[in-house]
């Protein structure tokens, strides 16, 4: 068995960078079902990371479901070929194209559970939101602590929902969302873009706290076309379905194009 491994490079996000390494030799054939992984030291030496990074790999790739592990014998590729979870290949998230397929999926999930948040939220979510709203005002914009923040915010939106099912997929794909943004460094950032992202997240907080569950849908709708051309997607309306045009675009636009020039 030869396997086409090397060191990956040093990032936010090393346990995914391995994981996506190992999928890769699975999905390629050079690891069949039911072939052993190398032992984690193994692993270690070969990526160049430490044995708990290779730990949280492994737990990743259990978790969606592509190989299996027993203590004192090691980790094995699955014998199906039919994986039973949802994966997202985070190298295919490289490629633009599938970035911005997975925002499109995104924005049509968080917009429905805008509204479906607006018509059953708790006094509980909405004290929720507000506190991961707080953490985002006072991380640096476009840090892993603002990045954290965020994704908190639009879980306990997806919670308030109250369908489960809602929340565990919203989550699933913002968080790969998240590391993709991370690892290409494309957050544009200024001051100007932290008044504007944080004024479309309370713009949301607040038609879900008033129950308008239409001017919740506009709100995350407007937020996410932003959030797309803060990422790098210049046509960010068409990245959100039936996104609508708004002043504060106008002035993203602007913030973006004086950034560039500075």
């Amino acid at each position: 068995m030869t396997l086409k491994l090397d060191k990956v490079n040093r990032g936010p996000h090393l346990s995914t960078l391995v994981a996506s390494s190992i999928s890769r030799e699975i999905a390629q054939g050079r690891l069949k079902p039911g072939d052993q992984l190398p032992t984690e030291q193994a692993l270690a030496t070969t990526f160049g990371v430490s044995r708990n990074v290779v730990r949280e790999a492994i737990a990743r790739l259990r978790s969606e479901g592509r190989i299996w592990s027993q203590q004192g014998r090691g980790a094995f590729v699955v014998e199906s070929t039919n994986p039973t979870v949802l994966t997202i290949d985070y190298e295919a998230l490289q490629r633009a194209d599938s970035f911005r397929n997975l925002f499109e999926l995104r924005g049509i999930l968080e917009v429905q559970a805008a509204a479906l948040a607006a018509r059953r939220r708790t006094e509980a979510d909405l004290t929720a939101m507000g506190d991961a709203l707080a953490g985002m005002r006072e991380a640096p914009y476009g840090s892993v602590a603002w990045l954290r923040s965020d994704l908190e915010f639009h879980r306990t939106v997806a919670e308030a929902t109250r369908n489960a099912y809602m929340g565990q997929f919203l989550v699933f794909v913002s968080e790969r969302v998240r590391e993709s943004i991370l690892a290409a460094g494309n957050q544009q950032k200024s001051d100007d873009m932290a008044r504007i992202t944080l004024g479309e997240h309370e713009r949301i907080l607040a038609a879900i706290r008033a129950g308008d569950a239409e001017a919740a849908q506009t709100a995350m709708r407007d937020h996410l076309a932003g959030a797309a051309l803060r990422v790098g997607l210049q046509d960010g309306g068409e990245a959100v379905a039936e996104a609508k045009p708004a002043v504060q675009h106008s002035r993203l636009r602007k913030a973006i194009r004086g950034q560039a020039a500075g």
